[in-house]
């Protein structure tokens, strides 16, 4: 019965994961808002979601063992986020107000890495992890360009929880980072590889605790 009870609280425990990961998604995602440092903005916002969707999704992936587990957990995320995005939606805000990462596509690389290596552990840290840095930033613009002029949407509709010196300004784009695409996918690569190693190791806890 304990073991038992250990296995489904562990699943449902995926949905926590992912409701977290949502709430994170609010307060660091709205890079839709951008301000004097927009292009700061989307390399901060792609470097914690790439490394937040590696850590959870391989945890659960190598705990079940099942190629399409990381592809779950993004599901639950975005889907997650919409709900967000729809609540946002209904106190009248535009639709574009949140814009829901693209977690999937990376996740369906990080469990392919998995699959084609015959559920090599270390691969799906070191290519998957290195996958997932890279494509996050390059999912996340093209899906920043298919909605509205951010800029038009921010003066007209601030956030209403932002204080008045975070109001947005008047940018200056390529100021500081030029390519924020580029240096979001090198960083995100180099960072997201030993934090899916963290997710790996706690699994490794994640058994222990369950053979108590």
């Amino acid at each position: 019965l304990m073991v038992w009870l250990r296995r489904t609280t562990h699943y449902l425990f995926i949905v926590a994961v992912a409701v977290n990961s949502t709430l994170l998604t609010i307060n660091a995602g709205d890079y839709i808002f951008y301000t004097d440092w927009m292009w700061t903005s989307f390399v901060v916002f792609s470097i914690s979601q790439s490394t937040m969707l590696a850590v959870g999704a391989i945890y659960y992936m190598l705990f079940t063992g099942v190629p399409g587990t990381a592809t779950y957990y993004a599901t639950i995320m975005t889907i997650y986020t919409c709900v967000a995005k729809g609540a946002w939606f209904a106190l009248g805000y535009p639709y574009d107000f949140v814009v829901v990462p693209v977690w999937i596509p990376s996740a369906m690389l990080l469990d392919l890495s998995y699959w084609a290596t015959r559920r090599n552990k270390h691969a799906a840290i070191i290519i998957g992890g290195t996958l997932v840095g890279l494509s996050l930033p390059l999912f996340n613009m093209v899906n920043l360009l298919l909605v509205r002029d951010p800029l038009e949407v921010a003066f007209k509709y601030p956030r209403p929880t932002l204080p008045a010196y975070m109001t947005p300004i008047e940018p200056q784009v390529g100021k500081f980072y030029n390519s924020p695409v580029a240096l979001g996918s090198g960083a995100g690569a180099v960072l997201t590889v030993p934090i899916a190693a963290l997710g790996a190791k706690l699994n490794t806890w994640t058994y222990r605790w369950m053979a108590a």
